[in-house]
């Protein structure tokens, strides 16, 4: 294998798995289901954003997002942690599914 041909294979496996990683998130560190403390900071700012950033795809206002669930009470700092990280993130983002209700 030449060397830019292991470049870009790493490139596409690095990308590959932070989409993975977006979408099941750390198999080593499960997050547990929408109880209702999660469910507290749910304010129809937060759901009408959310589902504003998912059917436009707009996935660079995921930051956004976590400023309003934050200023909503949310203290779940691995969800925010995810939202400001700059991804990659695809539509079945489970941060974003969670807070949608669709996990």
């Amino acid at each position: 294998m030449a060397c830019d041909d292991l470049w870009d294979f790493l490139i596409a496996y690095s990308y590959q798995r932070g989409i993975l990683r977006d979408m099941i998130g750390n198999p080593f560190r499960p997050t547990p289901a929408g109880d209702a403390s999660r469910r507290s900071w749910q304010s129809a700012t937060v759901s009408q954003l959310a589902a504003a950033i998912y059917d436009e795809r707009s996935f660079e206002r995921l930051p956004l997002l976590a400023d309003a669930l934050e200023d909503a009470g949310c203290d779940d700092h691995e969800l925010l942690a995810h939202l400001r990280d700059k991804g990659p993130h695809v539509r079945g983002c489970r941060a974003l599914d969670q807070i949608l209700g669709r996990e």
